[in-house]
């Protein structure tokens, strides 16, 4: 047997442990994936882990088998007029340096603008050149974050459920990932749990803290719960992170989208914690233009200094007349920002309707749906339904992947599994939950209810 390089998500791993063993039986390392020093053109032993995304799988299926897609996140509507309207000037315009590379940091304009829209809101005066770089989609944000900061045997603390690249991309690094999940600490009522009863454990959380940490990962809201975290939820995670000297990477792309009562805390705001945090934003979250691929991260220089360098080693410069666009987009709105007709405030008002209606249909077709306070995505329990499906033909280890590909097969219906967004240890703890989207069309989220329930009425 070749000698294989072990690099999953504790350094160093010993062929034959428990955990090389459960990835080997998800595929992660078996067959061509596994890197070998024997074979030239192998995976390079950071992205020896890696396979196709459930994104990658699920979009196959969805070629396959043609379901309703209600699992990806992503609008089937459209963006804002301005928005695409600004993006067809640019397009069009006589300027021929629209058309050409622009700052590779930041196109100007638009690092002006996101400095003027969080400036007040993290309470200082941001430097656009040196505290703020664009970057393609906040993918390429968290990329740049992870590798600028996350050197070998580095630990980096990651709440779960997580957005799936979180993980790959600080093993890549060279880090090594450490997993929390949030516990539901409270029953559903009548079939309705809340993202707000699923919370962190202080005392577990203050156990992974060691002068081994190098950062810890928050994404509030969260996706795929929904959860917005409480101030003293943020402070339980600050005063760890100024205690051990840990850098905050903070996902926010979600940060507009909030339902009432609750509020977006932005953790740089807490007290001392604009020194070692980074966030994360999207303009395809932001405008509802995921296509786009723009997003950008914020911090303190002498942080934002390493993004830079990965990021002009790897894209060197984005897209300049969608940076422009977007510039325009954020300028429009800088003139209404929290007025009702401003689209930050319209957007999550027209989205809370969708979201009360998908779990009406969720909860009468007999799922246990959580309500989330943030974000566009519901987990749900699906375990009530299982009777009504035969899985024996499905061969994946999991009941979600299961149960969303039998769906997406049989009743033209498609969810994410929920295991994607968990570590292996952690997976079958939580592998009852499909996660759906509701930044749909109102026919759309009809046409879900309408199959879902049509499917669920007869008798099994």
């Amino acid at each position: 047997m070749s000698e294989k390089y072990n690099h999953v998500s504790e350094l160093p791993l010993k062929l034959g442990s428990s955990i090389e063993n459960e990835y080997i039986r998800l595929g992660h390392l078996s067959g061509k994936i596994m890197a070998t020093k024997n074979d030239k053109f192998a995976l390079p032993a950071a992205y020896a882990q890696s396979q196709e995304s459930v994104w990658v799988e699920y979009v196959k299926l969805a070629m396959a088998y043609k379901p309703l897609n209600i699992g990806q996140g992503f609008p089937d509507f459209a963006a804002p007029k301005y928005v695409t309207d600004a993006l067809a000037d640019v397009a069009n315009s006589d300027n021929a340096l629209f058309q050409q590379y622009t700052r590779g940091f930041g196109h100007p304009r638009l690092i002006n603008a996101l400095s003027k829209l969080y400036s007040p809101l993290v309470g200082r005066e941001i430097d656009p050149p040196n505290e703020i770089l664009v970057t393609s989609g906040a993918y390429e944000a968290l990329f740049s974050t992870i590798m600028g900061h996350v050197d070998k045997g580095d630990e980096v603390i990651i709440i779960e459920p997580f957005f799936d690249c979180y993980e790959p991309m600080v093993i890549a690094a060279g880090g090594v990932p450490k997993f929390i999940p949030l516990k539901q600490t409270k029953s559903n009522v009548n079939g309705i749990g809340s993202s707000a009863d699923w919370t962190l454990d202080p005392k577990e959380l203050e156990g992974l803290f060691n002068k081994k940490t190098k950062a810890i990962i928050v994404n509030t809201p969260n996706n795929p719960l929904g959860k917005v975290f409480e101030q003293n939820e943020l402070e339980i995670i600050a005063n760890l992170c100024k205690k051990w000297n840990v850098l905050c990477i903070s996902d926010e792309v979600y940060e507009w989208m909030v339902y009432k009562p609750k509020k977006h805390i932005r953790i740089a705001t807490l007290p001392d914690m604009w020194e070692r945090t980074i966030t994360i934003g999207s303009a395809g979250k932001t405008f509802s233009v995921t296509g786009w691929k723009t997003g950008w991260a914020y911090g303190p220089a002498n942080l934002m200094y390493n993004l830079q360098m990965v990021h002009q080693n790897c894209v060197y410069t984005c897209n300049t007349p969608m940076q422009e666009a977007v510039a325009r987009g954020f300028e429009y709105e800088l003139t209404r920002l929290g007025q009702d007709e401003c689209y930050f405030v319209s957007l999550p008002r027209e989205l809370e309707v969708k979201r009360d209606y998908m779990i009406k249909f969720l909860t009468e077709a007999g799922m246990k749906p959580i309500i989330p306070e943030g974000g566009y995505f519901i987990m749900a329990d699906f375990a009530p339904l299982l009777p009504r499906c035969d899985l024996s033909k499905e061969t994946d280890p999991y009941v979600d992947y299961k149960f969303t590909k039998w769906m997406s097969k049989n009743i033209g219906l498609q969810g994410i599994p929920s295991t994607a967004f968990y570590s292996v240890p952690h997976k079958p703890q939580y592998e009852n939950f499909v996660r759906y989207c509701f930044i749909k069309e109102d026919a759309n989220l009809q046409k879900a209810a309408d199959i879902l329930l049509k499917w669920t009425s007869k008798t099994v």
